[in-house]
């Protein structure tokens, strides 16, 4: 097999266990270099076959340096970050690394912050700190409904994890969920779009398993919000644009919602001054849930297996057309 020339994206904060192992892992079997943005793109860029962009955020200049690149990886699920038409139109074939190299992260994320909400871990530790006892009180899993928007790979992993505890499962999809699928799930509700608003208003917990599109920005919106039970809670590992912030936090600082575990934000990184951030039925992390050993190790066998494809003349997997 012929060595490839490759050359590595990262973001000025990309955490350095993504940008090491990347590159070991092309070491000894095809040329790889990580691109240096206070040189010249036009050098760097010369005779570069593939094109590794960890999560995406390749710049218009890099696209438009990269004239001998026959394949543009990006190292994430998500391409709202990345300027797909701009990729294409320039000629070069784009692939990302899809739900199932993440989906079980996202899905013991999404898992945590419905145990910790519901067993009021914040308030505990509060309480803990005050050398209080026995409050405050927490909620089991059995007598609740989850209802997840998106059924795909991520929340195929969450229903897995969320079954044993109990916990009613519900799920809608623009792909229709056949029967075989929902027998498999043991999804007591599978429904389409057009079930979101049955889905929001009967949910306990509410969680996010879709892209972030034109169509699905803030589609948690305020009059959602709004139908959602006082005692549920949202949970977001998707895509921080799929939720109106302003409409949410307002709900939660006003002690309409039982809390939230999130994620992702409309902006990265957010302002960790805001109130919402302090209450102590709010969990936040920042933007980790694909941040584990698996995922990373997944994406990057992903990569270098598109590159060994196309090193040995074969298409690469998971284009976007």
């Amino acid at each position: 097999m012929r060595r490839v020339k490759v050359l590595l994206i990262n973001a000025h904060d990309d955490p350095p266990i993504w940008v090491g192992p990347t590159l070991e892992v092309f070491k000894g079997k095809h040329d790889i270099a990580l691109c240096d943005e206070s040189k010249p793109l036009a050098e760097q860029f010369n005779g570069v076959e593939v094109v590794v962009d960890i999560g995406g955020w390749g710049t218009d200049e890099m696209i438009d340096a990269a004239t001998d690149a026959k394949l543009w990886q990006v190292l994430g699920t998500g391409l709202d970050h990345t300027n797909v038409k701009r990729i294409k139109d320039n000629g070069i074939p784009l692939a990302n690394c899809p739900g199932f190299t993440s989906s079980v992260s996202l899905a013991e994320l999404a898992m945590m912050f419905i145990l910790m909400l519901n067993r009021r871990s914040q308030g505990a530790r509060q309480v803990f700190d005050k050398q209080g006892l026995g409050d405050p009180p927490g909620r089991t899993l059995n007598t609740l409904t989850l209802g997840m928007v998106g059924f795909g790979a991520s929340a195929r992993d969450l229903a897995l994890r969320a079954k044993p505890f109990g916990l009613r499962i519900t799920a809608i999809d623009a792909i229709p969920i056949t029967a075989e699928v929902q027998k498999e799930y043991e999804l007591d509700f599978a429904g389409s779009p057009d079930d979101l608003e049955k889905l929001v208003a009967e949910s306990d917990i509410l969680s996010l398993h879709i892209p972030s599109t034109e169509e699905n920005r803030h589609i948690i919106d305020a009059r959602r919000i709004a139908m959602m039970k006082p005692t549920a809670c949202l949970i977001n590992v998707a895509r921080g644009a799929l939720v109106d912030e302003d409409a949410l936090y307002d709900a939660l600082l006003k002690g309409k919602l039982w809390g939230a575990g999130l994620d992702v934000f409309a902006n990265e990184p957010t302002d960790p001054t805001l109130p919402v951030y302090k209450l102590p039925n709010v969990i936040v992390t920042p933007h980790v849930a694909g941040n584990t050993d698996d995922t990373m190790r997944k994406r990057r066998e992903l990569a270098l297996d598109n590159t060994n494809r196309l090193a040995e003349g074969l298409e690469p997997l998971h284009l976007i057309d």
